[in-house]
């Protein structure tokens, strides 16, 4: 497969408890991301985001790479995979250090930040981000961009999450063994939010919550930074499990039972409503009212935005979100889910999709595909900063070398 009509070429991969999604995708020339390729295929190796079968996700991500790359008509060697799982913890620190010279360098960032990361965290976990929240200026808070400003002192308030040391390796293999490199793993609620939140969501203050087949992922934005990060290990599996256990029907018939017909809010379906539900072995299919299904899924739905609500208590920021809550993932898109998380956190909800995203669109613009595209968007403003950062490395190097060249010249 030739790469040769393509330049800058980035690709994501979302593996999920229920599904894995690759998508590749380039900077056109308005520098918007346009996707040109998309794969998916169901996955079976992991549960609640964590890798239990080595070979059968290796499978699962081989099959969604082959499609995307079939699609695209282009090969791909790299990808920016995502991470979630109840192993992922997170913690808000802070750094000091002196300014050298009276105004802040480059070098000056990178010595805070490194000063914000030297933290204690166990043996068994790894430093996944550090996310600058804001930084501080001899007392002067709210600084965004700090290179350049005059000062003494230099503090920066960041945003560490860690992951379980072995989850990421187990995603590395699995990755590699399809002959492809990781560029980087992604916080996967993170890299939902550059694909659905806008800047005045996170300006005003958002809870996102990525609703999946084995976690549900919260992150909330305040001030235009991250503040927060938690997983619940409540999801869409869950559901399908009572919609199986309550009608008797098998796990695959009440996915498919769910996705079709179920609501989150029993009192929005009317009774006369009746679905055919397939009975286990070679018993006869039987008809049901849709309102019995809305009455299994409901308690769960309820149970899933509770415990959300009370990470929020808990984060201390639930009084801040003046943007409400958004919902995404693929268990966000049943009927009647707005409605009720309202009731419970009696604040505006909406479900989103990705947006800034060209190319495909009428497949994409699909909560399914948040985090898939998301990763994609968090790859494209890595390759800028790297840009950038070659940029002021070569300048800087040329002034050195004139500077050494004039030098010379005088002696």
């Amino acid at each position: 497969m030739s790469n040769e009509k393509y330049e800058n070429l980035i690709a994501g991969l979302d593996i999920g408890t229920s599904k894995v999604i690759a998508v590749i995708g380039h900077i056109n020339s308005e520098g918007l991301t346009e996707i040109i390729g998309i794969g998916m295929h169901h996955s079976t190796g992991l549960k609640k985001g964590v890798v239990v079968n080595i070979e059968a996700t290796v499978e699962s991500i081989q099959r969604a790479i082959e499609d995307a790359e079939l699609m695209s008509g282009c090969s791909i060697s790299s990808v920016h995979a995502g991470i979630a799982g109840s192993h992922i913890k997170s913690l808000n620190s802070h750094g000091i250090v002196a300014i050298h010279d009276g105004e802040v360098q480059p070098v000056d960032v990178d010595r805070v930040i490194d000063a914000a990361r030297a933290v204690a965290i166990p043996a068994d976990q790894e430093i996944l981000h550090v996310l600058p929240q804001e930084y501080i200026i001899d007392e002067q808070e709210g600084v965004k961009q700090p290179v350049g400003m005059s000062g003494v002192r230099l503090e920066a308030k960041v945003h560490l999450v860690t992951c379980a040391v072995n989850s990421a390796q187990n995603i590395k293999k699995c990755i590699k063994r399809c002959g492809l490199e990781v560029s980087g793993l992604v916080l996967e609620q993170l890299a939902s939010s550059y694909a659905v939140l806008t800047q005045d969501e996170k300006q005003l203050g958002v809870a996102l919550i990525d609703i999946g087949g084995g976690t549900s992922d919260i992150v909330i934005f305040t001030d235009g930074a991250i503040r927060y990060t938690g997983v619940i290990p409540i999801a869409g599996d869950q559901v399908t499990n009572d919609v199986a256990m309550a009608l008797r029907t098998p796990t695959a018939h009440a996915e498919d039972l769910k996705i079709k017909y179920a609501c989150a809010l029993a009192k929005l379906t009317k009774p006369e409503e009746t679905i055919k539900v397939p009975s286990v072995g070679d018993r006869t299919s039987r008809n049901m009212s849709r309102q019995l299904l809305a009455e299994v899924v409901e308690p769960r739905y309820d149970e899933l935005f509770t415990l959300v609500q009370a990470e929020l208590r808990r984060s201390g920021y639930e009084e801040l979100l003046a943007a409400g809550v958004v919902l995404t993932g693929g268990t966000s898109k049943m009927e009647g889910v707005t409605e009720l998380a309202e009731e419970i956190f009696h604040m505006p909800v909406r479900v989103a999709s990705p947006v800034s995203v060209t190319g495909l669109s009428d497949i994409v613009t699909n909560p399914i595909y948040s985090t898939a595209i998301g990763l994609l968007q968090f790859g494209r403003e890595k390759n800028h900063e790297a840009i950038a950062n070659n940029r002021n490395s070569k300048v800087t190097g040329s002034i050195f070398s004139k500077v050494v060249d004039w030098f010379r010249n005088e002696v």
